[in-house]
């Protein structure tokens, strides 16, 4: 594979020139050239400067094989240049033309059971298909060669939100390849699979298949490096795309569109491989925690760029299309969920898409530019953004400064994922998120890192759900506690090793000495919960029971460690649930159950004592207000929602500050509306 190519300083220079980037997915090619015309002079009234163009375009620009069709999209980059509206040109390589498939269908996927999926979708190739990635390769390059020089373009968008999975015979010979390079020999590969197991030993890797449909349960090991191969595969697809524009002479920033916390790429390790982190983001609007589940989404972007400015690459400016009942924004909350990525670092605030399609699969996906035209209420919110937007380039490149992190590992999700455990009801994810948004409700900056990251600057380092933990990972969380860190640790960590194999002995491995507290089994708790009680004298008194553990619990005992509560009832009653140990200069807790979100957030709200909030004197901030400081601004949203009840807050600052929204000096009291943010900073020179 290609050596580490991110220059941020490709993105940081593009919006040093341009401001906080906005703009959408641009689809021309389902439009006559006159519409082009009226979409440019609704970009220009609604400030928009970059636009991605061509994600899609592939049977466009290649009708039939080997053909080349560019004409069009001259005109399209002409016009956007002449705008003075800058192009993400996309590489148009997640969508072949149906010819391709027909053609060859052994570009097309298999799935688990066997069924080739055919095209007329999207998304319809294998990435082990050498044929695909010839023919992606040589349409990319020729796109590169046309307008790696062209004034219009500002950046290059390889592919389109990478996750394809395939299961076939293509993926059969590319994931036996991709072991042989990670093990070297078959003995190697059964020793790390454990395939003396159900007599699973091979005697040679072409005796291997993916992990598709077998009569009982898949090897886990075999499953979670399938996973790995899968992520590793569409990561060398990118790379190849993009190494093909560079060598094209293409001195823009490059990159591609993540999806969130998405299971079937690992975004930390292709982190390094982009110039910009770029992210699609799709909140439920039905969700009551939705503002504080995407803030996690947000900061986990940030953090995969090392704290540097990210770009939202896709957001629904109203409804999506695809959810099986689909709440519309209203405006002010599509300008507050824009804003609110700006908080959490964004630097570019893009939608899809430009203009509403009249066919296909997503005529009902909102966009910039509905159905009915720009004298809508949509379109007047997108220009009131756009306004927005250029108000707030004094926080271009600032950062968010974190004292707490929470640890997330694809490989520990994707180990913890498999089946045959004590219990399928414990979500890593859904952890994560619970965790999390007990910070978010205090206001306390969070960084999303990898196990193995340098923690000894944090103050607080959560680890929801760390299922797999090995020497280094153990090392990491161990030295931020000798630092002085507060480490709290959640149920179900520290049981296995990379390759999913469980530690033969107590839990949490690696960890114990300095969480002072072991474990000998894990027990799936009975429905609906049981009852938890404080043993440690704090309010409420002791022996009172103050909430509930339900899904999984830990048989544990002190190992040194004190213990705060206790089982009240259920197989482990009075064993220790929740306890806490000193350790060098830090402390570490140990919840040895999924606690209900009340606990939860007192044992998070303890533990993160020491962290000074953004707002002086609030400890918890009032329902539904999000503060963030990025830089020198001051950022409070407002996410109460008034179509359902919600009111406007108010909070103390320091008198004086400016609201780059408004331009209005603050006074020590500020009122924030619901839907509603300001920006407070003090008094600069725009």
């Amino acid at each position: 594979m290609s050596p580490t190519t991110r220059d941020t300083g490709r993105f940081d220079a593009l919006t040093a020139d341009a401001g906080i980037l906005f703009g959408a997915d641009y689809n021309p090619e389902q439009w006559p050239r006159e519409v082009w015309v009226d979409d440019v002079a609704l970009m220009r009234e609604a400030g928009v400067n970059l636009v991605t163009v061509g994600v899609f375009s592939w049977a466009m620009i290649e009708p039939e094989p080997g053909a080349r069709e560019f004409g069009w999209l001259d005109d399209v980059l002409g016009l956007l240049h002449e705008a003075g509206i800058g192009v993400d040109l996309a590489t148009p390589t997640a969508s072949p033309p149906p010819w391709l498939g027909v053609r060859h269908p052994e570009t097309l996927p298999v799935d688990r059971d066997g069924v080739r999926l055919i095209a007329g979708s999207r998304n319809q190739f294998t990435p082990a298909s050498r044929v695909y990635r010839e023919a992606a390769l040589a349409v990319t390059g020729d796109l590169a060669a046309r307008y790696a020089g062209h004034p219009a373009v500002r950046m290059w968008h390889v592919g389109n939100e990478f996750g394809q999975l395939d299961y076939g015979d293509e993926a059969a010979r590319e994931f036996r390849a991709w072991l042989r390079a990670r093990y070297g020999t078959i003995e190697a590969l059964g020793e790390a699979w454990g395939t003396a197991f159900w007599s699973q030993r091979y005697s040679d890797f072409d005796e291997i298949l993916p992990p598709r449909r077998m009569p009982y349960l898949v090897n886990p090991a075999q499953s979670v490096d399938f996973r790995r191969y899968s992520s590793d595969q569409l990561r060398a697809v990118f790379r190849e795309q993009r190494d093909a524009i560079r060598a094209a002479g293409a001195a823009q920033p490059i990159t591609t569109n993540f999806m969130g916390v998405f299971a079937h790429a690992d975004y930390r390790s292709w982190a390094d491989d982009v110039d910009v982190i770029a992210d699609d983001q799709y909140p439920d609007q039905a969700s009551p925690t939705a503002p504080a589940d995407i803030a996690l989404v947000q900061d986990l972007m940030r953090s995969l760029g090392g704290g540097r400015p990210w770009l939202l690459m896709e957001q629904a400016v109203s409804a999506t299309s695809w959810r099986p009942h689909n709440l519309p924004k209203s405006p002010a909350r599509a300008r507050l969920d824009s804003l609110q990525a700006v908080a959490r670092g964004a630097d570019g605030i893009c939608f899809f898409q430009w203009r509403q399609s009249r066919s296909g699969a997503e005529r009902f996906h909102s966009a910039l530019v509905p159905h009915a035209g720009a004298d809508t209420d949509v379109f007047r919110g997108v220009v009131r953004q756009g306004a927005d937007l250029q108000r707030l380039r004094p926080v271009v490149g600032a950062r968010v400064q974190a004292d707490a992190a929470i640890v997330f590992d694809w490989a520990s999700w994707w180990a913890s994922s498999e089946s045959a455990a004590p219990t399928d009801r414990l979500d890593t994810v859904a952890e994560i998120t619970r965790w999390h948004r007990a910070l978010w409700r205090r206001g306390i900056a969070v960084d999303v890192v990898a196990p193995t990251a340098d923690l000894t600057g944090y103050r607080l380092v959560l680890a929801p759900h760390s299922y797999v933990i090995e020497q280094d990972a153990a090392a990491a969380l161990t030295a931020a506690v000798t630092a002085g860190a507060d480490l709290v640790v959640g149920p179900f960590s520290g049981v296995a090793d990379a390759n999913g194999a469980v530690y033969a002995e107590r839990s949490p491995a690696l960890l114990r000495e300095v969480v002072g507290v072991s474990g000998e089994q894990w027990c799936a708790l009975p429905d609906p919960s049981v009852p938890l009680v404080w043993t440690d004298g704090a309010e409420p008194a002791a022996g009172v029971s103050v909430g509930t553990a339900s899904i999984l619990g830990e048989q544990l005992r002190s190992e040194g460690a004190h213990v705060l509560a206790r089982y009240g009832a259920g197989p482990l009653q009075g064993r220790p649930a929740i306890t806490r140990h000193p350790y060098a200069a830090g402390t570490a807790w140990y919840l040895g159950a999924v606690v209900d979100d009340a606990v939860l957030d007192d044992v998070i709200g303890r533990a993160a004592a020491s962290i000074d909030r953004p707002l002086a004197g609030y400890d918890l901030l009032p329902d539904g207000l999000e503060v963030v400081r990025r830089g020198e601004a001051l950022f409070l949203l407002n996410h109460g929602d008034p179509r359902r009840g919600g009111e406007a807050v108010e909070v103390t600052v320091p008198a004086g500050l400016v609201d780059l929204l408004t331009d209005e000096v603050s006074g020590e009291v500020v009122a924030i509306a619901p839907d509603d943010v300001k920006v407070l900073i003090e008094r600069q020179d725009r």
